[in-house]
């Protein structure tokens, strides 16, 4: 009861009645007749992915090999996409020839290291020289300076893969050597331990790979990579893309 005496009109009578007498727009009168109208209209907006940089370096197509089964596992995880970036080649094109090294695809586009921090996570590819990775791909750590000045990949999720070409020529100190670039930048070092099960422990086969990362034994060159070690490097996309996902939990 008001102070006048009188009744006050609930609010919620306003309402209804605001409600009933308010035109419907155009664009909205199909929800009359259409009950999945505004489902669809909630869910027609793209839904942004997680996103993991597969950079590498490969001469000889080995590396790629890998990067492009490596992507097809961050693919398989849903909400997150690989994208394939290459480093910038170092070496002149007359050496690349009496190398006979295979043409490069333009198909993969050519990174910077401003580009790194948009990624949610990062895998880095690359050959080994020495028990080290090639030149190409430390001169392209080289140019990420800004980047470990301002600390901007700090906290990213990063794993490594490489190709040796023989078996005691560097699966592991590739690897090992490659995870002090990570260490300075502050990424999260993200190895595969034994998580691939039973093919971590098969001997009937050469393979290359460890606990560190996938990789592949390249020989004199001509060597490709087995169905193993593509597994294998699936595998890390997979394990990866699980990893960035648990990272990015709201």
């Amino acid at each position: 009861m008001g102070k006048g005496g009188g009744c006050v009109p609930s609010k919620k009578k306003d309402a209804n009645r605001g409600v009933a007498s308010a035109p419907i727009p155009a664009d909205d009168e199909r929800l009359l007749t259409e009950p999945n109208a505004a489902a669809e209209t909630t869910t027609s907006a793209p839904i942004s992915k997680l996103r993991i940089f597969i950079v590498f370096y490969s001469m000889y197509g080995h590396v790629e090999g890998l990067a492009r089964r490596m992507k097809k596992g961050v693919d398989g995880v849903e909400g997150v996409e690989g994208i394939l970036y290459r480093v910038s080649e170092t070496l002149p094109s007359e050496a690349l020839e009496q190398m006979k090294a295979p043409p490069k695809d333009d198909g993969i586009p050519e990174i910077t290291a401003e580009e790194l921090p948009s990624a949610d996570g990062l895998l880095f590819g690359f050959p080994t020289r020495y028990g080290c990775m090639a030149a190409q791909m430390k001169a392209f750590f080289d140019s990420t300076g800004q980047l470990w000045k301002e600390q901007k990949l700090a906290g990213k999720p990063a794993g490594l893969f490489v190709s040796t070409g023989t078996q005691g020529g560097g699966q592991e100190t590739t690897a090992w050597t490659a995870i002090s670039q990570l260490a300075h930048h502050g990424m999260l070092f993200v190895p595969i331990g034994y998580t691939f099960g039973a093919g971590m422990f098969k001997m009937d086969s050469i393979r290359g790979g460890s606990p560190y990362g996938a990789g592949v034994f390249a020989g004199d060159g001509t060597r490709q990579p087995s169905e193993t070690e593509l597994a294998l490097a699936e595998h890390q996309g997979k394990y990866m893309a699980a990893v960035v996902k648990r990272l990015n939990v709201a």
